[in-house]
C-alpha cells in the first residue's frame, strides 16, 4: 500500500470526523432532545449528554444503510476519489458550520447530497435518478407527513373526551411494535430485528412468532405508559417525552453518521484492513463529542425559538419524527433532522395555537437556509472539482 494513498485517506478521515463532530453540535446533536427541552422534561446539559451517548449507538448499530447509499448511490459511473471526498465532506462541516454559529438549523443532508453530486458530475458520473425520486419523496413528503401526524396527535391529545390513561398508552404501543421491528446489524444473521431474533427462540412458525413478539412488545411499551401516567399524569408524561427524544437520538445517530462517514466507503477498496464498523465507530465518536461540547446552543434555539412546547406537544412531535426517521434509515436515504424536528414542531404548534405559536419570520429563514444549502453545496461541490481537475 502506497504511502500517499495512506496520507489521503488519514486527510479524508479526518475531516470526516469533523464533519461528525459538526452533526453532533448541529443537526443529529440538537434536534431529537429539543421537544424534550421545551417540555421542561429534561435540561439541556443533561439532554446532550444523552444524545451522544444516544449517537453513537445508533451510529454504529444502524448506520450502514445510509452510510453505503451517500458514498456509492447518489452517482452512477464514477466513484469518488480521494480528493472528491475531502471536497465533500469539507464543504458540509463548513456550511454546517455556519448554521451552528448563525442560530439557523442548515440541514446537513441537503448539504452532504448537494456536495456528493456536484463532485461526481464534475468527474463525469450520471444521474442515479432511482436514488433521487425517493430522496425527493422523502424530503418534499416530510413536513406533510410529519407535520400533518404531529397535527392530529396534538388535536387528540388535550381533547376530554379522549382521556390520556388511554391515548397516551395507545401510542406507546405502536411506537413498542416499531422498535421490536427495527433492523439492527448486530441480528442481521438472525432475521435483521430484534423481534426476528427472538423468533428463533421460540418452537413455532417464524412469522407467526414474530407478529407475536411485535404484539408483546407493543402491548408492554403500553401497559408501562399507562401505569405511569395513572400515577403521575405530567411526570408520566415528561419521562414518555424522554424516551421518545432518546428513539429519535439514536435514530439520528443511525442516519445522520451516513453524512459523516459515507463518503469514506468508496475508499475502503484500496484499504481492505479498515472495516466498514471501524468507519462507523469513528463516525460515532465524532457526533458524541460534537454533541457533548457544542449541542447546547442548538438545542435551545430549536426548543426555545420556534414554540413553547409542553408535554403532549413534544409527544406530538417526536411520535412522528421518530417514525419517518427509521423510514428513512431503513430505504437508506440521507434525510435532514432539522426538516424532520421542525415540521412536526410547526404540526403541532398550529393544531394548538394556530400561527401564534410559531415565528414566520424564523420558519422562513429556516426553509431558505433548507434550498440554499443544496443548490450552495452542489455548485461550490461541482466548481470545486473542476478547479482540481484542471
Amino acid at each position: 500500500m502506497e504511502l500517499t494513498t495512506i496520507l489521503l485517506f488519514a486527510t479524508a478521515a479526518v475531516a470526516s470526523l469533523f464533519m461528525a463532530w459538526v452533526i453532533g453540535a448541529g443537526s443529529s446533536g440538537a434536534t431529537p432532545f429539543a421537544p424534550a427541552v421545551g417540555a421542561n422534561a429534561i435540561s439541556t446539559m443533561k439532554a446532550a449528554f444523552l444524545v451522544g451517548l444516544l449517537g453513537f449507538a445508533g451510529a454504529v448499530t444502524q448506520g450502514a444503510s445510509v452510510s453505503e447509499a451517500v458514498g456509492q448511490g447518489l452517482v452512477e459511473g464514477v466513484t469518488l476519489p480521494t480528493a472528491g471526498v475531502i471536497v465533500v465532506l469539507l464543504l458540509g462541516a463548513g456550511l454546517m458550520a455556519i448554521g451552528i454559529y448563525t442560530g439557523y438549523p442548515i440541514a446537513t443532508a441537503f448539504t452532504v447530497t448537494g456536495s456528493v453530486i456536484g463532485v461526481g458530475f464534475a468527474l463525469g458520473g450520471d444521474p442515479a435518478w432511482g436514488k433521487y425520486a425517493e430522496t425527493g419523496a422523502v424530503w418534499v413528503l416530510t413536513p406533510f407527513v410529519g407535520g400533518g401526524i404531529a397535527y392530529g396527535l396534538a388535536s387528540i391529545l388535550p381533547r376530554p373526551d379522549v382521556p390520556e390513561d388511554v391515548s397516551v398508552p395507545i401510542l406507546a404501543g405502536v411506537v413498542g411494535v416499531v422498535v421490536a421491528n427495527l433492523e439492527f446489524s448486530f441480528c442481521s444473521s438472525v432475521g435483521g430485528t430484534l423481534a426476528a431474533a427472538g423468533a428463533t427462540l421460540v418452537p413455532i412458525d417464524g412469522a407467526a412468532a414474530t407478529v407475536a413478539i411485535s404484539i408483546s412488545s407493543g402491548a408492554v411499551a403500553a401497559a408501562v405508559v399507562r401505569w405511569d401516567v395513572g400515577r403521575d399524569q405530567i411526570g408520566g408524561l415528561r419521562r414518555f417525552v424522554i424516551s421518545l427524544g432518546a428513539l429519535v437520538a439514536f435514530s439520528a445517530g443511525a442516519s445522520q453518521v451516513g453524512l459523516a462517514v459515507g463518503p469514506l466507503f468508496p475508499l475502503l477498496e484500496d484499504l481492505p484492513t479498515v472495516s466498514p464498523f471501524v468507519v462507523l465507530f469513528g463516525g460515532g465518536i465524532g457526533i458524541l463529542v460534537g454533541s457533548w461540547t457544542s449541542a447546547p446552543r442548538m438545542i435551545k434555539s430549536i426548543s426555545q425559538e420556534y414554540a413553547s412546547l409542553g408535554p403532549r406537544r413534544s409527544i406530538s412531535t417526536l411520535v412522528p419524527s421518530f417514525l419517518i426517521a427509521q423510514t428513512a434509515v431503513l430505504l437508506g436515504v440521507p434525510v435532514s433532522f432539522n426538516e424532520i424536528i421542525v415540521s412536526a414542531i410547526v404540526g403541532s404548534g398550529a393544531a394548538v395555537a394556530g400561527s401564534a405559536g410559531v415565528s414566520p419570520r424564523k420558519l422562513g429563514y429556516t426553509v431558505a437556509a433548507w434550498i440554499g444549502s443544496f443548490v450552495l453545496a452542489f455548485g461550490l461541490g461541482y466548481g470545486s472539482m473542476l478547479l482540481l481537475e484542471l
